[in-house]
């Protein structure tokens, strides 16, 4: 099950932070580290710090966008520390572990860059949002930390269900992929530029929060093949 789990880093500007990263997902049997714009890697500092964990570094996938990096993954969930001014459902690294073991699919989890962590725009891919409590005063935590205290719980909750002997939830429609979805989004955003609901000049927040909407009901693949044929009714008509 650990297999599914995807560790997407995105921006990182140390390449100590990834071989650290690596090192924590090693301890805890994660392997699948994916890397969104590193600034530097491969690195002898990251393999430095990586203590062995050098598998991980040398199968690691690197990507130019964050959205070609979960195209494949049906669960996408967002590491933030910040307050956010349009609020996603927010899990605690327990609750995400719990819910990453469940999916049928391909899960991501996303640890943003060292200063700034995930923007508002890649906050959008997610379903939710995990936060570790920290300090309120100094809430500073380093990617690799991170990763770590995600890891762990990952692997605390495998461990706990093979201990109780219980059974993963498989789901015989898993949902859309991130892939699908991103195509759904924009033939929604066009679809209300074309029907005049949106003013491209002035969107304000309209389609962040349908992304907020779509990720929070995740949507399975005939569900969301519904939805684009009722979109290019609606462009037809008005074309007509």
């Amino acid at each position: 099950m650990l297999n599914n789990i995807q560790i997407i880093l995105v921006g990182i500007t140390h390449p100590g932070n990834i071989g650290a990263a690596a090192r924590a997902m090693k301890t805890m049997e994660l392997s699948q580290m994916r890397l969104v714009q590193p600034k530097i890697f491969p690195s002898v500092e990251a393999t430095a710090r990586a203590c062995g964990a050098d598998d991980i570094l040398a199968n690691a996938q690197i990507f130019d966008t964050l959205e070609d990096s979960i195209k494949d993954c049906h669960l996408v969930i967002g590491t933030s520390t910040r307050a956010r001014h349009l609020i996603w459902p927010t899990l605690t690294p327990k609750a995400c572990a719990e819910k990453s073991l469940q999916s049928a699919g391909k899960v991501a989890i996303l640890f943003g860059r060292e200063q700034s962590g995930l923007t508002n725009e890649e906050l959008e891919f997610c379903h939710f949002l995990v936060q570790i409590a920290t300090n309120p005063i100094f809430s500073s935590l380093n990617v690799a930390s991170a990763v770590q205290i995600i890891a762990y719980e990952l692997h605390e909750s495998l461990k706990n269900q093979s201990e109780v002997g219980e059974t993963l939830i498989e789901l015989e429609d898993p949902p859309a992929s991130a892939e699908m979805m991103g195509h759904f989004y924009k033939h929604l955003e066009q679809t209300l530029i074309d029907i005049e609901f949106l003013d491209p000049e002035k969107p304000k927040h309209l389609m962040r929060r349908l992304h907020r909407l779509f990720n929070r009901i995740q949507p399975i693949e005939s569900e969301v093949n519904i939805l684009r044929g009722i979109l290019t009714a609606a462009q037809k008509a008005k074309s007509s």
